[in-house]
């Protein structure tokens, strides 16, 4: 009897056994499924690994990207009148210098220009006098300005300044140059404040305080304006305008 028991429940073992293997089979985690999936997805992976290294699907575009210098070249004008930086132009440096030269000039790539007769063209000629960019008149360049040098010195300080030439106007060489100039700047000191306080409050230094200048402010305050005698030598020195601002500035 207990062989026949042990017998049963060995059967009933391998029936529970089996039916958790076919369980396991369907649920798609056997050996069996595996082996028929697994090989066509790692076959895809490389297909698409290979595809997208060796033969791509699109080629990028090249973007084209317009030059600075176009902002400054107005569309659509007279080519005579564009700014040198829209030009390219044949110089002659055997012209006779103060004297009227002719130049053959080209437009750079994407400046369209006309000419008298409104037609578009790109080769065209310019007029200008026979003279190097540092050689034009003041009112030609913009320079830069100082404000660490004394303008009220003698001699009158210089200082090293960087000159652009205006975009109307046409020149030989280079377009941005270096020149000493003069201590030209102002501080916004007026020159009518400055000797009305000399004259009425010079005794007590106000016009030296407002200048900048504390310490002969102080030395006047203290002194009654030097017992009169300062007082009209500054009213003398302000007038002539040689006593000036501390910081070296010019008058208004």
């Amino acid at each position: 009897m207990a062989a026949l028991e042990g017998l049963r429940a060995l059967r009933r073992l391998c029936g529970v056994a089996l039916f958790l293997s076919q369980l396991y089979v369907l649920s798609g985690r056997g050996s069996l499924m595996t082996t028929k999936h697994s090989q066509p997805q790692s076959t895809f992976g490389k297909s698409l690994t290979s595809t997208s290294t060796n033969t791509p699907y699109f080629k990028i575009a090249e973007s084209t990207e317009i030059p600075s210098y176009v902002t400054k070249c107005p569309s659509n004008g007279l080519c005579s009148r564009l700014p040198p930086d829209c030009m390219t132009c044949n110089t002659n440096y055997s012209c006779i210098y103060g004297k009227p030269a002719t130049f053959d000039c080209k437009v750079k790539p994407y400046v369209h220009c006309l000419d008298q007769n409104n037609h578009e063209q790109e080769n065209f000629t310019i007029n200008m006098t026979c003279q190097f960019c540092w050689q034009l008149a003041t009112t030609d360049y913009v320079c830069t300005n100082s404000t660490n040098c004394m303008t009220v010195s003698c001699p009158r300080q210089r200082y090293n300044a960087t000159c652009t030439v205006r975009d109307h106007i046409h020149c030989l060489g280079n377009r941005v140059f270096p020149k000493m100039l003069y201590c030209n700047w102002t501080g916004g000191y007026k020159w009518s404040t400055a000797l009305a306080l000399s004259i009425t409050l010079g005794g007590f230094g106000a016009d030296r305080f407002y200048l900048g200048q504390w310490r002969e402010g102080l030395g006047k305050l203290f002194s009654f304006g030097g017992l009169g005698i300062w007082t009209l030598i500054d009213v003398l020195l302000i007038g002539v305008g040689y006593v000036g601002p501390a910081d070296g500035s010019l008058y208004i």
